[in-house]
């Protein structure tokens, strides 16, 4: 693993020890003066959203206030989360690092396996140190959380649903405006929706939405290939969570409206991974790690643009300490101000990667896959044995709830994956036409193994040691069930 240099680590420490006008700032010596130049930031998640927004196109999202978000800023097409589970996800875009590297594999709270490895490089603790003022509203969910150093922090823990309370969010978001004085600040605000569980209650919480969807007025998320009247009524749930979430950026965006900050704000949209479905969140398809990433930097970038780059959550934390004037340690991603603009840099990635490990210790299977612009390769690194989180809620199948057709062979590989998956994203963008067999995309497989290969040598896959991955299983008390 790559270490902090003992000056990082000596102001990592210091930021997290002292009072924050203490501390020399990052930014005092290496972007003097910057303190006139700092922009504030403002990052918001959602929990288990995928591209369902009316600005990526879906006619059954109601999402007015995101949408008028990307009209002012920038969208990206193609924005891939490091892996398609909370804890993990959320570790990647404070540590620049893939999640083999920061070790959070898994749910925070689940396992001792499944941790922050300590000493890494975080955004809270070097923009502490360069003097920002930190606030975090709802969940962090990785550990240790000492690793985040926030100066103020509501519902922070695991368990964040309060967070479904938007207009609750708005009023914390106001006082810590309030209580920040004169300093630049860095908020990061996590909304629950659309995450599950589902109820009658979560459908409409608290009045919102004002007018609720139904099972009769949704459509089965068109990734899944089933459909029954339990898998409609989780989809209007969902639905309903992200209307409730676009009132609550809507709120939000107000509060610094009102502050007089927006015209000095970063606001990054993102979204953790995938929607809570079979097929999505905790896989590596595209339902699960495809998600929206919307940015708005005033005074850079061009309103209304659409950038079609291949872009990583990774890509947040040099983004984000590039806003703030603080030097950029060593991280996997990189800055993605110069795609503001609409031009591509020339040396701009043509690969994307990403891995799932586990989510909660039992669902331990873990995977890696690489993109280019159209093709998609995912290897299976425990393909000997059944896949144990097959589905989530009620998109499994049974008796009266059988496959589309043409869909069958996309639930065997779902249920009993094999080592590699190869898919054309742009004739089959569900993923429902497995090619790693086919002889004439022989080369293709071939490059996009040595691709993915390489990549996990570099950065340093703990997996590529053969006694690790039954290492891991054996300390998570896992077993294996035979695929045949």
């Amino acid at each position: 693993m790559r270490r902090l240099s003992w000056l990082a680590a000596l102001l990592l420490w210091l930021g997290a020890a002292a009072p924050a006008s203490a501390v020399p700032t990052l930014a005092e010596q290496n972007f003097a003066p910057a303190q006139a130049q700092r922009m504030n930031i403002v990052l918001i998640t959602a929990d288990d959203l995928g591209k369902s927004l009316g600005t990526y196109g879906d006619p059954l999202a109601q999402t007015p206030h995101l949408d008028a978000l990307a009209a002012r800023g920038v969208l990206f097409e193609r924005a891939w989360v490091t892996q398609a589970s909370c804890s993990s996800s959320r570790a990647s875009m404070l540590t620049g690092l893939y999640p083999h590297q920061h070790g959070q594999i898994g749910l925070a709270g689940q396992h001792a396996e499944f941790s922050l490895r300590r000493g890494l490089t975080t955004l809270p603790g070097l923009l502490r140190a360069a003097g920002y003022f930190n606030g975090i509203i709802g969940k962090l969910h990785i550990d240790p959380p000492d690793a985040f150093p926030f100066d103020r922090r509501w519902n922070a823990d695991n368990g964040a649903m309060e967070s479904r309370d938007v207009r609750r969010v708005a009023s914390v978001a106001r006082d810590f405006l309030r209580q920040r004085g004169s300093r630049p600040f860095f908020l990061y605000v996590n909304y629950f929706d659309p995450h599950r569980p589902y109820s009658s209650e979560s459908d409409q919480f608290l009045g919102l939405p004002a007018a609720p969807y139904t099972a009769e007025d949704v459509t089965p998320l068109p990734f899944l290939g089933i459909d029954s009247p339990l898998i409609r009524s989780e989809v209007a749930s969902y639905y309903n969570g992200i209307s409730r979430l676009d009132t609550g950026v809507g709120l939000l965006l107000q509060e610094l409206a009102r502050a007089g900050v927006l015209e000095r704000t970063v606001v990054v949209f993102v979204s953790d991974h995938g929607a809570p479905f079979s097929r999505a969140k905790t896989t590596t398809y595209e339902a699960g790690v495809s998600v929206p990433l919307i940015i708005q930097w005033p005074g850079t970038g061009r309103a209304g643009l659409r950038s079609e780059a291949l872009v990583s959550t990774v890509d947040l934390m040099p983004t984000l300490l590039e806003a703030a004037r603080v030097a950029l340690p060593r991280t996997e991603g990189r800055s993605l101000r110069p795609l503001l603009s609409g031009t591509t840099p020339p040396q701009w990635r043509g690969l994307l990667f990403t891995e799932y490990n586990a989510h909660a210790p039992e669902h331990f299977y873990p995977r890696r896959a690489v993109r280019t612009t159209r093709f998609k390769l995912i290897h299976n690194l425990d393909s000997a044995c059944r896949n144990p989180l097959s589905y989530i809620g009620n998109t499994r199948l049974s008796p009266t709830v059988r496959p589309a057709p043409g869909w069958n062979a996309t639930y065997r590989n779902l249920f009993h994956p094999p080592e590699f998956e190869l898919y054309d994203l742009l004739v089959d963008p569900f993923e429902t036409n497995n090619l790693a067999n086919r002889p004439q995309q022989a080369q293709r497989l071939a490059n996009l193994q040595a691709a993915l290969l390489q990549w996990r040598q570099r950065t340093g896959d703990p997996l590529l040691e053969p006694t690790e991955l039954p290492r891991l299983k054996a300390a998570l008390g896992v077993g294996c069930v035979s695929r045949r």
